[in-house]
């Protein structure tokens, strides 16, 4: 049992030394970026033609190769070296490069438009640039998540219906008892790159659904995955998805028009002569990543708190806390969570609570 604890504590120790080092390194990267005058030598380098928008995509992707190269070693370290050391990942590195190859081309697919639509506004909409944008920003986010249950995800994994049994049973009962209508109950291959379980409620509209990964179907009673479901329609219930997208608005408008006008400000101090300068737009990025980063503590405290409302429906419609309990420690043990961080790292850093506290919480609810 010891040996088992030391292993959870050991692989979250360095899980956490590396997120803390990936945010200080790309702060850095970028305050570098920004206010050395290596972005002005970048900006250079990147006019190769007479369009200006081949020259901000040059631009875009020196800086995002650069800063691919440099983090790479972290992520590889991070995500295959620890996992397979600690007995978690089913990923061969051959693999492991196609999901990294994937996930780049999405980046691109995605991040390419979106950033030519952020320097057209910057570019025309004069101060109010940030207003446009913030407003294309959320129609974005709100299209993703209406379609990423069906286009983006099965880039990943497979997902397939539920097979009729008593697990399926017993989710169409609580369905039924609640009120809750959704597209189905998806299961998903998450056992082809690592030995962790996971659910979720994702989608929008008609693409709503729940997924349940085989990894928990395999490995909990039918019982626990009913906890596990209610969780997850209790953060429908709860319309969890909609409050954090209205959330996330109020936050990306006050950031973008804060960090416009620290922008402004900053590169006249430097002796730009417009905002959209090629070499001016890393002090932004600076800006919208420190911003970022000050607002992680809020975002993960109002996740924690939609969590602890999830077990709270779950045990309300299970009236199961043996189940509950079974389930947070089986999760514990499978996924090589700390059952009991410091306060401060679970502050800032968990978007769930620890798995001590939301024990705690049950057995004060019942």
């Amino acid at each position: 049992m010891m040996e088992k604890i030391s292993n959870e504590k050991l692989y979250n120790r360095i899980k956490l030394r590396l997120s803390i080092i990936d945010l200080v390194i790309d702060l850095l990267l970028i305050a570098v970026l920004a206010f050395s005058g290596v972005s002005v030598f970048i900006a250079h380098t990147a006019s190769v033609t007479g369009n200006i928008y081949v020259n901000f995509l040059v631009f875009m992707l020196i800086i995002g190769l650069g800063f691919s190269v440099i983090g790479l070693p972290f992520d590889f370290y991070g995500s295959f070296i620890v996992e397979h050391k600690f007995g978690l990942s089913n990923q061969t590195f051959l693999k492991w490069v196609w999901e990294r190859v994937k996930s780049s081309a999405l980046s691109i697919v995605i991040g390419v438009p979106v950033s030519l639509v952020f320097y057209f506004l910057i570019r025309s909409m004069g101060d109010k640039w940030w207003l446009y944008f913030a407003g294309f920003i959320f129609a974005v986010s709100v299209f993703f998540a209406r379609i990423a249950p069906v286009v983006i995800f099965p880039l990943f994994y497979k997902f397939t219906k539920l097979e009729d049994g008593e697990i399926k049973e017993k989710l169409e009962k609580i369905l039924s008892e609640v009120n809750i209508k959704i597209t189905g109950i998806f299961s998903f291959n998450m056992s082809k790159d690592t030995k962790k379980a996971n659910a979720g409620f994702t989608g929008l509209g008609r693409s709503k659904r729940i997924i349940l990964s085989d990894t928990l179907l395999e490995k909990f009673t039918p019982d626990e995955i009913a906890i596990v479901f209610a969780h997850e329609a209790g953060h429908y219930k709860h319309r969890h998805i909609v409050k954090n997208i209205m959330f996330s608005t109020v936050v990306i408008f006050a950031s973008f028009y804060i960090c416009s006008v620290l922008h402004s400000i900053t590169i006249k101090s430097m002796g730009f002569q417009n905002v959209y300068d090629l070499a001016a737009l890393p002090a932004l990025v600076f800006y919208l990543t420190l911003s970022g980063l000050i607002m992680m503590p809020v975002t993960n405290f109002i996740s924690r708190k939609y969590e602890f409302q999830a077990d709270k429906y779950a045990l309300k419609i299970t009236s199961d806390l043996d189940s509950f309990i079974s389930t947070m420690e089986k999760l514990a043990e499978i996924n090589l969570a700390d059952k009991e961080p410091h306060p401060v790292v679970e502050f800032f850093l968990y978007s769930h609570p620890s798995i001590k506290r939301r024990i705690e919480s049950a057995r004060n609810q019942k």
